[in-house]
């Protein structure tokens, strides 16, 4: 450790990012630097409605507000939603950090502790889009060097509802949501589509592609069209029982990818041309890689550490880190 980062070494904020069925917790020091994480499976709709945020709250950061009862304190994700702690309304697109930083609402804990809540973004058009987390996560890809300038960047955050948000510069002008994780857990887990699948020792590399790629050169049949060959491959003998989860998989991703090239070419532009910037867990992005590149897109790259530099940067250009113009980076 440095002189300047030992001195600086005292914690200096919590960031959280509390989601849907889980929260993650960083203790900053003045830095920057995550010196501390805690996970949880507290996420809002797993919490009672009386007192379980206040609850969760003190399991993961009691302690480190028992060592230093003034730090500051950050949230971000469907905590600020209309299910949440407390609402924080959407901003609007463009949206930037000093956007998200005007939108903050906060609320008091049991113990007196301050939580700033970071608004989501809304994108106003005949049919709207939504993000809560996903902001702050981009936010902080901007904080890297992953983003900068004023170019235009392609950023895709894949999860149970992904997001495809194009990025000029600081600003993310617009988005576009796909419900591909959910569907495909409701597709094998509540249709006859999971009736016949079995879940493999390792992921089929080889099944999935071959998803993306009947996706790929569906054209205009659609998803509703060729989910179905999940089944009839099987019944044929043409797509064994444990390939049959990486095949659908890999449709639904290919259809996805399809859409949004579509967008994209609405727009002017080329899936192909892009060099998309991918925010989310290492196994999961790098499906997309390689979906992305069956569609010719092959200068994806992962962006680490996004949330935690998205809360640590809001946090400091709303002042409540010590040092605003240094981005944080993991503990080595």
């Amino acid at each position: 450790m440095s002189a300047v980062h030992a001195l600086a070494a005292g914690p200096a904020l919590i960031g959280l990012d509390w989601g849907t069925t889980a929260m993650r917790a960083y203790l900053f020091d003045a830095l920057g630097t995550v010196v501390a994480t805690r996970a949880s499976s507290d996420g809002i709709m797993r919490l009672p409605q009386a007192g379980g945020f206040d609850a969760a709250f003190e399991a993961a950061c009691g302690e480190w507000l028992d060592a230093s009862p003034n730090l500051p304190v950050i949230a971000a994700g469907m905590v600020g939603s209309a299910q949440g702690w407390r609402e924080a309304p959407y901003v609007d697109t463009p949206a930037d950090a000093a956007a998200l930083v005007a939108g903050i609402v906060r609320v008091t804990t049991a113990r007196g502790a301050c939580v700033h809540i970071v608004p989501g973004v809304i994108e106003r058009s005949e049919l709207p889009n939504v993000m809560r987390g996903e902001e702050t996560q981009i936010v902080g890809a901007l904080a890297s060097d992953a983003i900068a300038g004023s170019a235009r960047t392609l950023v895709g955050l894949p999860g149970t509802h992904a997001k495809w948000a194009v990025v000029r510069g600081a600003r993310i002008e617009s988005f576009h949501t796909f419900m591909t994780g959910e569907l495909y857990a409701a597709l094998r887990d509540h249709t006859i589509l999971g009736r016949t699948m079995v879940e493999p020792a390792a992921p089929d590399t080889q099944a999935f592609l071959r998803g993306v790629t009947v996706a790929r050169h569906a054209h205009r049949a659609g998803l509703l069209a060729t989910i179905f060959s999940t089944r009839t491959l099987g019944l044929t003998g043409a797509l064994a029982a444990d390939e049959q989860p990486d095949y659908l998989s890999g449709l639904l991703i290919g259809h996805e990818l399809s859409g949004l090239a579509a967008l994209l070419e609405s727009r002017g532009a080329t899936l192909a041309q892009e060099a998309p910037r991918l925010i989310g867990s290492a196994a999961l992005c790098e499906r997309y890689r390689l979906a992305l590149a069956e569609f010719g897109c092959a200068r994806a790259s992962v962006v680490e550490a996004a949330a935690e530099n998205g809360l640590w940067r809001i946090a400091t250009q709303a002042g409540l880190a010590l040092h605003p113009a240094i981005a944080p980076r993991e503990m080595s």
